[in-house]
């Protein structure tokens, strides 16, 4: 597509979104909700932001949130400008440079990107249930398909090291969709996988394989893909004892009398280490939004507005789970929900 095409498309979609979301025309065309999509992870505090949004602005109609999981989102947001595609999406890992370039292809030309906190991939267990400090490269030999290209035979955890209890393998995670596998990937599985040196070298000669050999999960039944609801995650461990589970760390605070964290290198997964980023599984949380809607969906920069009020240490999102942005970071997104500043696409990677 060149780059006049792209222009004129994207121009014209934006003609399009305003007419239509201006004065209701367009035969069922237009759109007077903010629509937002994406991670299960982000999903709690984008409808606390929503709820709160609604009941301060009883003249913009309630955003309509839907947890597609990020891959999902991502694929929806980048779809095209205009009402029949979402105003945001939410992503529990940064969009990727080929969804930028998808992004721009269908004419979402003007992305604003805010980094609304922090969260860890946390791995939990039912309270009374199995206990275990672990660590990446214990994780990794778990659940890789091939640990370092060799056959998977651990079975028990004890089969991965002695220390850890002589108990089967059985991990409740998330799908290949999620963000939340993407960060276990690359905070947990790679990180234990490359505690072998030939990885390095096979990363530097064949990085397909690379990628394959440290962050494939094992299909025998002892990893489950649970889907995008996390919730459910929280259930099945909390009704097999000896079940682990993985998900974000907000979960694992609003379930605290049902689930306990397991250490991560002699770390807990709790909100001052993941802050400090001394908890290994530790990963930002963002929201993607179309410049483009800014204009001709209600409510749409008073939304944003509202997540700034309430993402701070003292604000309702830490109460549910949320991690406080670093200084740095938080006027950086400060100044992305107020000031519209869009993405160029060179610090994606």
């Amino acid at each position: 597509m060149t780059k006049t095409f792209k222009f004129v498309f994207a121009a014209a979609s934006a003609l399009a979104l305003v007419a239509c979301g201006s004065n209701g025309a367009g035969g069922g065309a237009s759109r007077d909700q903010i629509k937002a999509v994406g991670s299960s992870t982000v999903y709690p505090f984008a409808k606390s932001v929503s709820e709160t949004f609604t009941r301060s602005n009883p003249n913009f109609k309630s955003p309509i949130i839907e947890s597609t999981g990020t891959g999902g989102g991502m694929n929806l947001f980048c779809q095209g400008v205009g009402a029949e595609t979402p105003d945001i999406a939410n992503a529990s890992r940064r969009m990727k440079a080929s969804e930028f370039e998808t992004c721009q292809q269908n004419g979402v030309t003007d992305i604003i990107e805010i980094q609304v906190g922090l969260d860890g991939i946390a791995l939990a267990s039912a309270q009374g249930g199995i206990q275990m400090d672990l660590t990446p490269k214990m994780v990794y030999e778990a659940l890789a398909a091939a640990p370092y290209g060799g056959e998977q035979t651990n079975q028990t955890w004890s089969d991965v090291d002695p220390s850890l209890p002589d108990v089967e393998i059985l991990v409740y995670g998330p799908p290949s969709t999620s963000g939340t596998r993407d960060a276990l990937k690359e905070l947990i599985l790679e990180i234990g996988c490359e505690t072998n040196p030939e990885m390095e070298a096979l990363k530097e000669s064949n990085e397909d394989r690379y990628a394959q050999v440290c962050t494939e999960v094992r299909s025998d039944g002892k990893y489950v893909d649970q889907g995008e609801q996390d919730n459910l995650i929280v259930q099945k461990i909390e009704g097999n004892p000896n079940a682990v589970g993985i998900f974000g760390y907000s979960y694992l605070e609003e379930n605290a009398d049902k689930v306990q964290g397991l250490n991560m290198n002699g770390v807990a997964p709790t909100y001052e280490n993941i802050a400090s980023f001394e908890y290994p599984g530790a990963r930002p949380l963002y929201i993607y939004v179309k410049k483009a809607h800014l204009e001709a969906i209600q409510g749409l920069k008073e939304f944003l507005a509202q997540w700034t009020t309430m993402w701070g240490r003292d604000g309702q999102l830490a109460k549910i789970g949320l991690v406080t942005n670093p200084e740095d970071v938080m006027a950086r997104s400060m100044s992305a929900a107020t000031n519209f500043d869009t993405l160029d696409g060179s610090e994606l990677n």
